[in-house]
């Protein structure tokens, strides 16, 4: 036994550390599993709750070894280290228990696995360390320190060179001063890259950016949105349709995910003739209901609504698609505005839709489903339609973000 605290771990907590519980409370010891026995030191930052695992001294019979040599460095993912099966029902659990503390009572399904081929988009960092030396790679657990990557195995195989492109962009960049972040999306063109933080970009800047392009095949290069280059338009295909990505566009994280999350929608709306797409993106949901209800989609984000009405005007037989820039959390569609739907849709941010939920349950639309990636907010948004006199079917959790606590939900509500 070393010099640290011995702790026996007691469950896996929501954000996915090991909870020891102690008489003044409860400890976090991130990389830990419930039933161990472990050995800890003082956690960077000097949280007084939490530990860093030092050894563990007796493991749990569910402890598996780490596919990625940076995990436990890496602050992207929470668990690799979990056998699929406790972890699974861990993940559908989170669900349940938030749901539970809610005061909502409805079935949770199994938990859909959508990870797929793995992530198609990812958020890069670059800064200069000491002694000059550029690193490129994500954030550390728990710091704003950037853990250099040469490789990164949830990736989707269309993201393949995207870390290499990422490097050689980051290099001539960087020496303007500025951190800089890489955002990265594989498109069926190629990669589309944004980068954030550099300063506006000189003429012979430009040319150089535009080789490094060529020679890593990027589809696009933008910069803070503004076009650096476009080799081809970086597109997306939705259903029957092809959308040509805004800068720096919102996507779900993994093909699969989205397929998983639009099936589940799709099946709730099957009868539907006039649906609302709230909080619609660049039409994940409303370019696939399309195939057969007329859809209304509104968000904020004008970029999306217009690429997103782009490609359903493009697309042959569709059922029309009306869509239109709004804040939904400023100006929620009002219950007036929603007599004419016989199924409204919303996918909000994480920060959920309340505004918007609670005109909805002022409303008499027959069918309200819901999408969320915050159980949380969705539990708050739920409770307001319940409120109002809808009755929730039962909620699917989706997991798109394996190797973190994140998980998505599908639910349906009718009156």
């Amino acid at each position: 036994m070393g010099d640290g605290e011995r702790l026996v771990i007691d469950h896996v907590g929501h954000h996915g550390d090991g909870v020891a519980i102690i008489s003044g409370g409860n400890i976090y010891v991130p990389y830990t599993l419930g039933g161990e026995t472990i050995e800890a030191g003082p956690a960077p930052g000097h949280h007084p709750d939490r530990r860093r695992l030092l050894k563990v001294e007796v493991a749990s019979p569910a402890r598996i070894a780490p596919f990625c040599p940076h995990f436990g460095v890496c602050g992207g993912c929470a668990i690799q280290h979990w056998d699929a099966e406790p972890y699974r029902a861990w993940k559908r659990e989170l669900v349940v228990t938030t749901l539970a503390q809610a005061g909502i009572e409805c079935d949770v399904a199994p938990l859909v696995d959508a990870h797929g081929a793995g992530r198609r988009r990812i958020t890069l960092h670059a800064r200069m360390g000491t002694h000059d030396v550029l690193k490129v790679g994500y954030a550390a657990a728990g710091s704003h320190d950037i853990i250099p990557i040469d490789r990164c195995p949830i990736l989707d195989p269309q993201l393949s060179g995207a870390i290499e492109a990422a490097w050689a962009i980051a290099e001539p960049l960087i020496v303007m001063g500025k951190p800089l972040d890489i955002q990265i999306t594989a498109t069926d063109s190629g990669l589309d890259i944004d980068v954030r933080g550099s300063g506006p970009l000189s003429t012979a800047m430009i040319t150089h950016l535009s080789r490094i392009a060529g020679q890593h095949r990027l589809a696009r290069l933008t910069r803070h949105g503004e076009l650096v280059l476009m080799r081809k338009p970086p597109i997306v295909a939705m259903g029957a349709a092809k959308v040509v990505l805004p800068p720096g566009s919102f996507l779900q994280a993994t093909v699969a995910g989205e397929e998983a999350l639009a099936a589940l929608v799709s099946d709730h709306c099957k009868r539907s003739k006039n649906i609302a797409d709230l909080f619609c993106g660049v039409g994940p949901f409303a370019l696939r209901l399309a195939s057969r209800a007329k859809v209304a989609a509104f968000d904020n984000d004008a970029g999306a609504v217009t690429a997103l009405q782009k490609a359903a005007t493009s697309t042959p037989g569709l059922k029309p698609i009306k869509a239109e820039t709004r804040d939904l959390f400023r100006r929620p569609l009002m219950p007036q505005e929603l007599r004419d739907y016989d199924t409204v849709m919303f996918d909000p941010p994480r920060q959920g839709a309340q505004a918007q939920a609670t005109q909805l349950a002022a409303s008499k639309v027959p069918t309200v489903v819901a999408v969320s990636c915050n159980a949380a907010t969705f539990a708050r948004d739920a409770k307001i339609l319940v409120g109002g006199g809808y009755k929730i079917d039962g909620v699917t959790p989706v997991d798109q973000f394996r190797h973190t606590p994140h998980v998505e939900l599908v639910a349906r509500f009718r009156r």
